[in-house]
């Protein structure tokens, strides 16, 4: 591997007993996970300072098939693999990212299932109870031969999340296969579909409400996320010779997702939230007998003193509502926005032994021929029958149909050259892509038009425009092998990351029916720098180290709710640190104590540009930034380190902790940004954790627990949509059989 890399091995996940991907990945360094949710169901991963929201900037693939819930035209993480059928974890932070694709900026994580059986009849089941009413069931169940074999995976998982109201629904069954047609041939396939119901609602809370309860989630009880994600991936592997070896993979993603929300105004009044779509804003008449005046549901409007006069009422953007607690929120409607998300490719790779420059050589050549079809919708009504997504459907105010079509290539090419006890890595990726947009319908308060005319919330605009981007990402790594057990490394590639295009739609003009993409993202270059050492020199010692440093031409940064702006250069760097010391080893002793330990400090993390970002129409500044300023969601050091004790019999326990410094959101930030929740400091905490497993030496029976926050810490995790709390104090226990 021509770079840093880690891999999170089955024998450690099964040490472990992670419950989300968030403590299956806290050992990797280089990596900050945002935790808003108490399973990881919809993942934040930061790699080496890049902002960790969506995961968006960091690849995540399962047996190589990229699950975003679209690579390119929406790269955001709303499922990751279940641990459950997770075999191991492969992490790559080099040059070695120029093989995968399309982010390359941070890193690639790569999620290898368990394989299928070849040896008669095997499988398990797992049973998991834990706090906050967690249950979790596994099933898994195969059987083959010399020839081939099936499986089947079967997973429910359920429990009542971190804050109030924040209950979670998901079940999954696959169904996977391999069949050797000859000696040189093998099909594998493998069949997907996944549902998941649950009430967590990505709004935060503001200051107020977050100092008089944390966990506390006002319109939790109505807020719904449901998603249906239905999966084929199909392989062939064809060992044409000995030395050269065709895979080639095909696969087609079929997601829809849908969430609701009761909007929610936590910019004023001490950060208190108020529930913007109860009632309708803008229907609002003066009662004469009452001196006040009543919006359309009946609710009283307070706001400044108006008088007796209707005409001092300066309009429907100016009052006041009544505080939440005021309201019943199962009385009010809100906001449905379903999308739909279909994407397929196909992918022919070749691995070649030769030796035609005269070294030792192994060459990777391959491309990906990869589609998208994305629609979004958005509906609102304030009505509690707007709770049904059909009926909001046929009913409410359609505020948003837009339609994505991606039509995107990328080609690869990379050489390993052997010469004695150096490998030598040059490569290159080429990543081409085209989108296509058309709006269908839009509020006027989402597109800006000069010249088109637009009805208020439905009008059909009908406006199509397209953008193509090709990119050349060369790579190049060195690794010297002098030393026995022991690689010192080096690389520098090219890293790219396509820009969101869903979030465009505010900067999209017409002029004289002429369709006008203003300021539109662009893509993510960056270059990326590193150089280490990775070494088993020492009996039952195990280190690596990487010093990295990342420059981004034009980073983008969110500029306000579901808004994008590139923002100049920006610049990252960093040292991590890994280590293990087996003292079993070292004294050839069955009794092995052992530590395990992880450190980054990303020493400089921060913009190098300064700029004031305004709206399309350049009236309103939305935001910005000023060289020096640090990175959103970029922690200076974030550790983790664990004591443990195994032994033959089957023993295995482990103590830990893990420290996150403070990280900042945004760089530019006012009076009611900081009320809304949405700007501060985060401050840094400290997570204890604890996990034990026991297997009988001959059984077939493994009881398991792990624990994490142990010291029940109240912590802040995240202030992208408001203020919300970590994971608090949470223990689960179980029992796997295996057959």
């Amino acid at each position: 591997m021509p770079g840093s890399f880690d891999v999170v091995g089955k024998k450690e996940l099964e040490e472990r007993r992670p419950i989300s991907i968030k403590e299956a990945l806290n050992e990797v360094p280089g990596i900050n996970i945002v935790g808003e949710d108490s399973m990881g169901l919809a993942l934040n991963i930061g790699v080496r300072g890049m902002n960790p929201r969506r995961t968006a900037r960091t690849l995540l693939m399962e047996d190589g098939m990229p699950i975003f819930l679209a690579p390119y035209g929406d790269p955001s993480a709303h499922y990751s693999t279940p641990l459950d059928r997770v075999d191991r974890i492969e992490v790559v932070k080099g040059s070695g990212q120029i093989l995968y694709g399309p982010q390359t900026v941070g890193g690639m994580i790569n999620f290898v299932t368990k394989p299928v059986p070849r040896n008669g009849f095997a499988g398990s089941v797992t049973a998991t109870i834990g706090t906050d009413d967690f249950r979790s069931g596994h099933l898994n169940l195969g059987t083959g031969n010399e020839r081939g074999g099936f499986m089947i995976d079967a997973i429910k998982r359920k429990g009542d999340g971190i804050r109030d109201h924040h209950k979670f629904d998901i079940e999954e069954y696959t169904v996977k296969g391999e069949l050797d047609l000859t000696d040189r041939q093998t099909i594998k396939a493998k069949v997907s579909t996944f549902r998941e119901d649950s009430n967590i609602s990505e709004t935060g809370l503001g200051l107020t409400e977050y100092n008089q309860d944390k966990f506390q989630a006002p319109t939790g009880m109505n807020d719904e996320f449901r998603q249906t994600r239905d999966t084929v991936q199909l392989q062939h592997i064809f060992d044409i010779t000995d030395n050269v070896r065709l895979s080639t993979q095909a696969y087609y993603v079929d997601v829809f997702r849908a969430s609701f929300r009761q909007t929610r105004d936590t910019d004023g009044d001490g950060g208190v939230s108020r529930l913007g779509q109860c009632p309708v804003r803008g229907d609002v008449s003066f009662d004469a007998e009452e001196e006040e005046f009543i919006d359309g549901a009946g609710y009283e409007v307070r706001g400044p003193d108006y008088g007796d006069n209707p005409a001092n009422y300066p309009g429907p953007q100016s009052y006041t509502r009544v505080e939440i607690n005021d309201i019943d929120p199962s009385t009010c409607g809100g906001a449905w926005r379903p999308r739909n998300y279909t994407y397929y490719g196909i992918e022919p790779r070749l691995d070649i032994k030769h030796n035609a420059f005269g070294l030792e050589s192994d060459l990777v050549l391959g491309m990906r021929l990869h589609w998208e079809d994305i629609g979004r919708d958005q509906y609102s009504f304030s009505d509690p029958r707007a709770f049904s997504l059909s009926w909001t459907k046929d009913n409410g105010l359609h505020r948003e149909k837009i339609n994505h079509q991606v039509d995107a290539q990328s080609y690869y090419a990379q050489n390993t050259f052997y010469a004695g006890n150096w490998a030598i890595t040059p490569g290159v990726r080429v990543e081409h892509y085209k989108i296509k947009k058309q709006i269908l319908i839009a509020d006027e308060t989402l597109l800006n038009s000069e010249g088109g005319e637009y009805e208020d919330g439905d009008g059909r605009a009908g406006l199509r425009y397209s953008q193509s981007h090709t990119e050349v990402l060369p790579g190049f790594g060195v690794a010297w092998n002098g030393i026995a057990n022991t690689t010192v490394f080096g690389g520098v590639h090219r890293g790219f990351a396509p820009a969101r295009p869903d979030r465009d739609l505010a900067f999209i003009e017409v002029d004289n029916d002429e369709v006008v993409a203003k300021n539109t993202t662009k893509p993510e270059l960056s270059t990326n720098y590193e150089i280490g050492v990775r070494s088993n020199y020492f009996k039952g010692i195990g280190f690596a180290s990487t010093l990295f440093h990342t420059e981004f031409d034009d980073i983008v940064v969110a500029i306000q709710d579901g808004a994008y702006r590139n923002a100049g250069k920006s610049e990252m760097s960093g040292l991590e640190l890994a280590g293990r010391i087996d003292f079993g080893t070292i004294y050839n002793t069955p009794h092995n104590f052992y530590v395990t330990g992880t450190y980054t400090n990303l020493f400089n993390a921060e913009f190098k540009s300064s700029g004031v970002f305004f709206t399309a129409d350049e009236e309103d500044r939305v935001g910005a930034i000023n060289s020096g300023d640090r990175l959103p969601y970029a922690p200076r050091h974030i550790a983790s380190l664990n004591f443990g004790y195994s032994h033959p019999i089957g023993v295995n326990v482990r103590f830990g902790a893990d420290y996150v410094s403070e990280q900042k959101p945004t760089p530019d930030a006012d009076e009611a940004d900081i009320e809304s929740g949405k700007a501060g400091t985060i401050p840094s905490y400290t997570l204890f954790n604890a996990s034990a497993t026991f297997k009988p030496v001959g059984s077939k029976v493994t009881y398991f627990m792990s624990g994490h926050n142990l010291g029940d810490k109240e912590y802040l995790a995240t202030r992208v949509d408001g203020m919300a709390v970590g994971r608090g104090r949470t223990v689960f226990g179980g029992i796997t059989y295996d057959f």
